[in-house]
């Protein structure tokens, strides 16, 4: 699986945007994906996860009620709709694979459990 992030731009606070991803690769729907973030200075941290099926949702308490994670495993693609954005939301998002799940596997939110990863979309939310 390789991932492409995208959809990241300049908004102002309580705005909405959408960023994806999009997979290559046959072991997709295998994965369980995750979305991360890291802003200057700050460790990666989890974002929001989103099971094989796409039927178990796991998200961190700073984002949960403001952030959905979806995919679609027909087009390959995952995505982050992020609503009421703040100027902490700031970072550059990336999206991650789990490539290795089986279908009891959890949704991690360490990031060293995901070994696939995107390369990254900057989002700036001004105040």
């Amino acid at each position: 699986v390789q991932l492409q992030a995208s959809g990241g731009g300049l908004v102002q606070a309580g705005d909405s945007l959408r960023v994806s991803c999009k997979a290559s690769g046959s072991t997709f729907g295998r994965s369980i994906m995750g979305w991360f973030r890291q802003a200057p200075g700050k460790d990666r941290e989890f974002v929001a996860g989103v099971s094989r099926s796409g039927a178990s949702t796991r998200y961190s308490d700073s984002v949960k009620g403001r952030f959905t994670i979806s995919r679609d495993n027909d087009k390959r693609m995952v995505y982050l709709q992020l609503n009421s954005l703040k100027p902490e939301d700031t970072a550059v998002y990336y999206c991650a694979a789990y490539s290795r799940a089986i279908l009891t596997s959890p949704i991690y939110d360490a990031p060293e459990m995901y070994d696939i990863w995107g390369q990254g979309t900057q989002v700036t939310v001004s105040s």
